[in-house]
Order: structure tokens, then C-alpha cells, then sequence
């Protein structure tokens, strides 16, 4: 039996309202690969700050969690860390 890895990219964007298009389209193209997305930005009543994180735990071949990451690596002011944990 092999191992089965929890695989979770950490996508940091700045200036969101520019960017989330771009992202969400992505996103929507690989959304058979999303498990579980989480976002996160510093917002209170008076500041909502332009930039975001979202996690996203992926799933499926590796080749179609690479093309998502690569996609979202090839978009200016994205950043995109990878996480695999094996259990």
C-alpha cells in the first residue's frame, strides 16, 4: 500500500483586488485538485489590508497539482510554498 501524503500550497497574494481574477481562474480550472480552501487577511472595521494568503489542500496526479502550482507561480505577485505531510 503507499503512503498517502496531505499536500497543501500556501498561496501568497499581493494587491488581491488586482490579482484574484487571475487567481480564481486558476482555481476554477483546477477544481477538481481542491480539497479544502482556507483564506486569510488582516480586515477589521477599519482596514482591510490588499494582500492575502489562502491554503489549499490538493489532491489527484502529481502532474495536475504541478500545472496548478505552476500556473499560480507564473502570476506577478503570487507566492506559492508547498507543504506535503505523509502519514
Amino acid at each position: 500500500m503507499s503512503e498517502r501524503k496531505h499536500v497543501i500550497l500556501g498561496v501568497h497574494i499581493t494587491d488581491r483586488v488586482k490579482r484574484a481574477e487571475r487567481v480564481q481562474h486558476l482555481f476554477t480550472q483546477h477544481g477538481c485538485q481542491i480539497k479544502t480552501r482556507l483564506g486569510l487577511h488582516d480586515a477589521d472595521e477599519s482596514y482591510c489590508s490588499p494582500n492575502g494568503l489562502i491554503l489549499i489542500e490538493v489532491v489527484g496526479a502529481p502532474k495536475e497539482i504541478a500545472a496548478l502550482e505552476k500556473g499560480l507561480k507564473a502570476v506577478a505577485g503570487v507566492d506559492v510554498k508547498k507543504m506535503v505531510f505523509g502519514h
